[in-house]
């Protein structure tokens, strides 16, 4: 068809003897040197030769019907011409394009999903975050120090450990090279990352992991002290959701809310047992890192001047522990609930966040 809301139909024939038949029936006709299933061929036969000859330069492949071509991009146009002979195709049925486009995989960010470090541990993403347009993820201190490598579940490589801290507290962020998108999803919930409000005790709250899965349990304890052989690590969350090694990092959330990282427990998941979580609050906030909503794209920081500019201090994007206060259209409120600050997310619109006073 012809134009973006054509009507007529055009059909391709290598025969001239079917050109009355086809504008018969009200299309038109145009009489090609070569049929699709021998242009189809053509390229298979390329694809075959690009597993057994460098094809880095001529990347991309494919049958052109309005030109009746098999066309290849190339970097090097030579390196077009050198596969088609490896392959054996005849330059008649080709067009050669220049162009600079060198595709890549391209994989997605999710919190629960396995990563390795240096190619041997493995852990699991808490939550894809961002740093200005910095991608990456935050996950558990144990799992890797500054400078470790990661590759991701499918062991192609992934990023690299940014910071760390373990114990005292059990926080890191790893940032991820361009292949990588953070996105707000968690393997496991079909819920996407809206938020960090943390939940209270008593709450149900979740853990994807890479080893056990999805899991779900209560909020024990807030602000809990645990020693591991390590030593000690303070404000963590108690949870009775179980988890098992490679679970560590995962992530922790309740409804739409991301809660913390798997830090570490006893018990496991076939007889049940107890785990604790690092909140995911104090990683944003020590590492300048915004979490990957549905409200923020990759590097949007929140945008504070979106609100209308209503003057004030509270800012989306930023980090608010309970009983912190802020100023917003004129008025002073208190914060409920530690939360990283949302567009849409004003203090006069989330009376579950903030109190005026």
């Amino acid at each position: 068809m012809r134009g973006a809301e054509s009507d007529t139909l055009t059909v391709a024939t290598t025969d001239p003897a079917d050109v009355p038949a086809i504008r018969a029936r009200g299309a038109d006709a145009v009489v090609v040197d070569h049929s699709l299933a021998t242009l189809d061929a053509a390229r298979a036969r390329v694809d075959r030769a690009a597993a057994h000859h460098d094809a880095a330069d001529a990347p991309v492949r494919y049958v052109d019907v309005r030109t009746n071509t098999l066309v290849v991009q190339a970097i090097r146009p030579d390196a077009a011409r050198s596969l088609l002979a490896a392959a054996g195709v005849d330059a008649s049925l080709t067009r050669i394009v220049k162009s600079a486009e060198r595709p890549r995989p391209l994989y997605d960010l999710r919190g629960g999903d396995a990563y390795y470090i240096g190619n041997s541990s493995r852990c699991s993403i808490g939550f894809p975050v961002t740093r200005g347009t910095q991608q990456g993820f935050a996950t558990a201190g144990h799992c890797g120090r500054a400078g470790s490598s990661t590759t991701g579940s499918n062991r192609v490589a992934q990023g690299t450990f940014q910071a760390s801290v373990f114990p005292g507290s059990d926080m890191a962020w790893v940032a991820t090279n361009a292949n990588w998108t953070a996105t707000p999803y968690v393997t496991g919930s079909s819920v996407q990352v809206a938020g960090s409000a943390q939940a209270p005790v008593g709450s149900s709250v979740c853990r994807s992991g890479s080893t056990t899965g999805w899991h779900c349990g209560t909020v024990q304890q807030l602000n809990t002290s645990v020693t591991y052989q390590e030593g000690t690590v303070s404000g963590v969350t108690r949870t009775s959701v179980c988890a098992e090694p490679g679970d560590s990092g995962g992530s922790f959330i309740s409804g739409s809310q991301a809660q913390g990282v798997t830090s570490g427990g006893s018990g496991n998941c076939t007889s049940g047992g107890t785990t604790f979580f690092q909140p995911i609050n104090p990683i944003l906030q020590s590492y300048g890192l915004t979490l990957k909503t549905t409200t923020t794209g990759p590097g949007d920081p929140g945008d504070p001047g979106d609100p209308g500019e209503p003057g004030g201090t509270w800012s989306a994007g930023t980090v608010y522990q309970a009983g912190d206060t802020v100023t917003y259209g004129g008025a002073g409120y208190r914060c409920l609930q530690s939360h990283q600050a949302q567009p849409g997310w004003e203090p006069p619109n989330t009376p579950a966040l903030w109190q005026r006073v």
